[in-house]
């Protein structure tokens, strides 16, 4: 029953119409340039000119070379192939939604410090180093803002965040915002849902937004219909249909829970009984909770909102102003530190989720350590880590042992050679899976939030973090790599065996992992 069950899933079907279209589309060009030179010469034109166009672009060179190489081997269909799923961005409709969104959020997108690089007695460079000012000032150039009085809580067992969690639902007034990437009903979801419920019916502004793709083999297909039934205001954002389209592509990968704007969550966890060690996966999951309380939860609202309104557009700029914080009960947090909640999107001018990344890596003096679930990157973040390791910093990276994808778990041991024989410490959590996508550096900075160190997290998703600046959570995040470092086994330098087939095999998943 279960075997017929994933044949006839909707993920499946859906999955052979979008097969059948991409035959269909290639049966035709093969039946018309057979038939048509002038045709076949269009097509070959058309891909020259596209793979002009990927040259002459800004962009990852990887990304390129992955798009490039079949286009010219395949140049009949390459071309086509491109134009319907090549961009990085989204769609115009989705694109022009989200840039409306932005600027009916961006009024309230306010700092309780203000940012001047060029004046040296500013609070923000004032307060600290300008190297470590920096990271603020990327950010908030970007269009995130940092604050000062915004207390936080990690937790690496997931469990006890969860049950965090339903204490600050229980306690909700005003709204409630959850933007998920998987919804999957069970232990950890069941609970959530009949607070969501009744929290509803008390007249509370419950909003629930899940990724479609994310949650396909665990939802149904109307399940935000369902929700809708109970009062919860739902969307699922990209809906999977049988259309090949570049929009398929991204995926709404955030973590964001926000209860009254005064508390927030963010995280690695998404809502599936793996999370709190309810259901056995991949061995252990490996994970963790971030919950904010005062200031620096404006920013998780407005992140919520911005993606909200783009999807299903129910506020205006007055009406955003309902679901800023109490200003007297955010001053009542007093905490030490600068905490920086940001998003990063397909939308972006460029790869912010990366760049918070590679400054952390380039400008390290002591130590970095990494948790990550997927090593799956280009050579400049390959190069960063490599030579952060060789100038005596202290870069070690824990990941996986049992593996989610298995693809991607081969691509991400194909990173391991080269980072360890350049002096990197790559560890492996033999226990089972790493969920966690944190940076934590030199006791003074560290993120936390949804992006791994894969290009389709970093190009293609929509995604959460946060940066901590001198802020007492960094501890409890190195604390949680030093907890975990005993359950590991480093990764030795071994000698490496030509394999043909291997290497080739290799050698071609990397030029196409933009694509995977």
């Amino acid at each position: 029953m279960t075997f017929f069950r994933r044949i006839f899933s909707r993920i499946v079907l859906v999955s052979l119409g979008i097969a059948i279209q991409i035959a269909w589309l290639l049966l035709i060009v093969f039946f018309l340039s057979d038939r048509y030179l002038w045709f076949a010469f269009g097509l070959n034109m058309l891909s020259l000119v596209i793979v002009l166009f990927i040259i002459n672009r800004p962009g990852n060179p990887q990304i390129k070379m992955a798009w490039i190489v079949p286009i010219l081997v395949f140049p009949l269909f390459g071309g086509i192939i491109f134009l319907l799923s090549g961009g990085k961005g989204p769609k115009k409709k989705l694109r022009r939604s989200l840039d409306r969104s932005a600027e009916l959020v961006k009024p309230y997108m306010k700092s309780n410090i203000p940012v001047d690089p060029d004046d040296p007695d500013a609070p923000l460079t004032g307060e600290m180093d300008r190297t470590v000012a920096g990271h603020c000032y990327y950010l908030h150039e970007q269009g995130f803002t940092a604050y000062r009085d915004t207390a936080s809580e990690y937790y690496y067992d997931c469990k006890a965040g969860w049950e965090r969690i339903l204490s600050d639902l229980e306690r909700a007034e005003h709204f409630i915002f959850l933007e998920y990437f998987i919804i999957r009903p069970g232990k950890m979801w069941d609970p959530i849902l009949e607070i969501l419920k009744r929290k509803a019916a008390e007249g509370v502004d419950v909003r629930l937004m899940y990724d479609d793709v994310g949650s396909i083999s665990y939802v149904p297909r109307d399940y935000h219909k369902t929700m809708e039934s109970f009062g919860i205001k739902c969307v699922k954002f990209n809906p999977y249909r049988p259309v090949y389209a570049v929009v398929m592509n991204h995926r709404d990968h955030r973590k964001i829970l926000v209860v009254d704007g005064h508390i927030a969550y963010t995280g690695g966890i998404n809502f599936a009984d793996e999370y709190i060690g309810e259901e056995i996966r991949f061995g252990e999951w490996w994970d963790n909770v971030l919950r904010l309380e005062g200031e620096g939860v404006r920013s998780m609202t407005l992140l919520f909102l911005q993606m909200w309104n783009a999807a299903r557009p129910t506020d205006t700029v007055d009406g955003i102003a309902a679901f800023m914080p109490d200003p007297t009960r955010s001053v009542a947090v007093r905490c030490p530190g600068l905490v920086q909640p940001y998003g990063a999107s397909p939308v972006d001018s460029e790869v912010v989720g990366e760049n918070v990344y590679l400054n952390i890596i380039n400008q390290a003096t002591k130590y970095v350590y990494i948790f990550t679930p997927y090593v799956v990157i280009d050579y400049g973040m390959s190069r960063a880590l490599s030579l952060a390791a060789r100038r005596g910093v202290d870069v070690r990276l824990i990941a996986p042992a049992i593996p989610d994808k298995k693809i991607v778990y081969e691509l991400t041991q194909s990173h391991f050679p080269e980072l360890v024989e350049n002096g990197v410490k790559v560890y492996k959590f033999t226990p089972g899976f790493v969920h966690s996508k944190c940076f934590v550096a030199d006791d003074r900075i560290a993120v936390v939030g949804s992006i791994n160190l894969d290009y389709r997290s970093l190009t293609l998703h929509f995604e959460n973090a946060c940066l901590f600046i001198d802020h007492p959570v960094i501890a409890s995040v190195k604390e949680d790599f030093e907890v975990t470092l005993p359950r590991c086994e480093r990764i030795e330098v071994k000698e490496r065996r030509f394999n043909m087939l291997h290497d080739l095999y290799m050698g071609i998943l990397r030029l196409f992992a933009p694509l995977l």
